[in-house]
């Protein structure tokens, strides 16, 4: 049986992680570029593809280049729901979230779905 200390620290967790899926998609409708790339680490990675396309940014110089295309080519508008996280112990845990993707700059269009995959890491553990 869990103590209410650990119980309490999973929460945390948990909501911490989730708070970072909700600031990216703040950040991204806010166009705050700088702000989104920070909120991956160093050597950070981003992957996508459909059946046309596919994205890999790997870095901040690489996220950022990527965001500011997304930015400039469809104003991405993201909608996440259904965040599941998965707490791995230690400083990493894992988790999806799916998303409607809509574009700003063709009155709201629907331009897609999907699901985000991410792996997280704690840098900081007071």
């Amino acid at each position: 049986m869990k103590t209410t200390d650990e119980l309490v620290r999973e929460l945390a967790d948990r909501e911490g992680i989730r708070d970072l899926a909700i600031r990216y998609i703040d950040l991204l409708w806010r166009n705050d570029l700088e702000g989104l790339v920070s909120l991956f680490v160093e050597d950070g990675s981003f992957f996508a593809e459909d059946p046309e396309n596919e994205v890999v940014a790997r870095g901040h110089a690489e996220l950022s280049k990527m965001f500011q295309r997304a930015v400039r080519t469809v104003q991405p508008r993201h909608y996440i729901h259904t965040h599941v996280v998965e707490l791995g112990g230690g400083d990493r845990a894992s988790g999806r979230c799916h998303v409607e993707l809509r574009s700003a700059k063709v009155g709201m269009q629907w331009i897609g779905s999907g699901c985000y995959e991410d792996e997280y890491l704690t840098l900081i553990r007071n």
